[in-house]
């Protein structure tokens, strides 16, 4: 009867109320069905790559808004999150969100590697899959030195565009051999000296493009905590940034009403250019089912248990304030490009105080890639089982160490982490050349 009263005492200015108040969320969720729609309905139609860029061009646009204001929105949050807390508060808070972040992502990677040895997805033979390309080898010392590097960069102008990796150049080694023959004739010794050349690989520096958002995160909380003790003298300073910040949140909100369109197209041009799913092969088929799975179970089971075990708050709730940021993380399969969105939804739906959400945001962004680590650990095992190698213990807690590090070291962009998958591969012997047994589906996944 309760219920029934309630229904019955909604007005027509409630209705409207909460249409305005959930517009974003609503207009989203619609472009969602209608693209998955419209990519289902073209497929027929046998596309050329070329037509499908040119359909998928506003999708295309809303990324490269997106990608426009992540940088200034990375360094301006940041900057006022630190300046605005002091060195007690900031490292407590900073303390509990890495302790949060390493959590999570070691649940992550457990279930990615429970579930693909309870389903063994890699059970057959490698013999429906084609003929691979080769993936270049990566040392893993030299990958996680790249890291470290990263976080530190010489250059904070080419760190907006540019990032450093080891890439590997040959050099030719002369070796002066002398064969002394006294051995096998003592009346007449003689001495031949012979020279061998061979070619060896050494680590030369090198950069590829991507913004370095490790290297922008450490600067950027320096330099806040100093502003931050500065007082007086750093108030100009935090001006500045609070009012850059605010800046790009007006932009924000301005991308947003046309964020519907762009994903509808972004959704759609995917379906489109997918492979013919009925041709996947059942090994490959099983893998993807796995994926799922794993993904499923650490987004809708373990992160809202979380969420309950600490504030005894209802998860769901926060979550449906959080449904735009996720449809477009969908639609982009970036963090990073989702992130001025992830701001929004927080401040705006959530209620979240500015000072953590700009301190948080971007930290969990660059370093907190649960989705990512749970995939690494997963596909790992799936390769070693298509090749039909055992585990043992101590290779698979190997592999749960060095996906939950290298996820730290990927990139929030889509492929970001085909490069650190090889440094998971190479720690346990496994064949790199055999990522080429799943990039294709590698190119459509999404980090949690």
């Amino acid at each position: 009867m309760k219920a029934k009263r309630k229904v019955e005492e909604i007005s027509k200015e409630d209705i409207q109320a909460f249409l305005k108040k959930n517009a974003f969320v609503l207009f989203t969720v619609a472009a969602v069905v209608v693209g998955i729609a419209l990519g289902f309905t073209l497929r027929p139609y046998k596309m050329t790559y070329r037509e499908v860029k040119y359909f998928s061009f506003p999708g295309e646009l809303l990324m490269r808004m997106l990608q426009m204001l992540v940088l200034p929105l990375l360094v301006s949050s940041l900057i006022t999150g630190m300046a605005a807390l002091d060195s007690k508060a900031s490292g407590k808070m900073g303390m509990r969100a890495v302790i949060y972040y390493m959590t999570t992502t070691f649940i992550a990677v457990f279930i990615g590697i429970i579930i693909v040895l309870i389903i063994h997805p890699g059970k057959g033979s490698k013999e429906e899959f084609g003929k691979q390309q080769k993936i270049e080898q990566v040392s893993p010392a030299d990958a996680f030195l790249d890291l470290i590097r990263n976080m530190f960069p010489p250059n904070l102008v080419q760190a907006c565009t540019q990032q450093f990796k080891t890439k590997y150049g040959k050099r030719v080694v002369h070796v002066t051999v002398t064969v002394n023959d006294t051995l096998f004739n003592s009346t007449n010794a003689t001495q031949e000296v012979m020279e061998i050349t061979r070619e060896e690989a050494i680590p030369v520096p090198g950069q590829v493009n991507g913004v370095n958002a490790l290297g922008l995160v450490v600067f950027s909380m320096c330099f806040g905590l100093i502003i931050g003790n500065m007082k007086e003298q750093g108030q100009l300073l935090r001006d500045f940034f609070d009012s850059l910040n605010e800046a790009i949140m007006r932009l924000v909100a301005i991308i947003m009403w046309y964020a519907p369109i762009g994903i509808l197209f972004l959704i759609a041009g995917k379906i489109v250019e997918m492979d013919d799913l009925t041709q996947m092969g059942g090994q490959l088929g099983m893998y993807v089912i796995t994926v799922i799975i794993g993904l499923m179970i650490h987004a809708i089971l373990i992160l809202p248990t979380l969420y309950f075990a600490i504030t005894r708050q209802n998860p769901f709730i926060f979550i449906a304030g959080l449904l735009q940021a996720l449809v477009t993380a969908l639609g982009t399969s970036s963090s990073s490009a989702t992130l001025p969105v992830t701001f929004k939804c927080l401040e705006e739906n959530n209620k979240i105080d500015k000072r953590i959400t700009r301190f948080v945001l971007p930290v969990g962004a660059t370093i907190n890639m649960d989705g990512t680590a749970l995939y690494e650990a997963l596909a790992a095992i799936f390769i070693a089982q298509v090749n039909n190698m055992e585990m043992n213990f101590g290779q698979i807690i190997t592999i749960s160490i060095t996906a939950t590090a290298a996820s730290i070291g990927a990139a929030g962009i889509p492929q970001a982490g085909l490069v650190t998958m090889v440094i998971v591969l190479t720690s346990v012997g496994l064949p790199t050349d055999d990522i080429t047994l799943i990039i294709a589906l590698y190119l459509t996944h999404c980090s949690v």
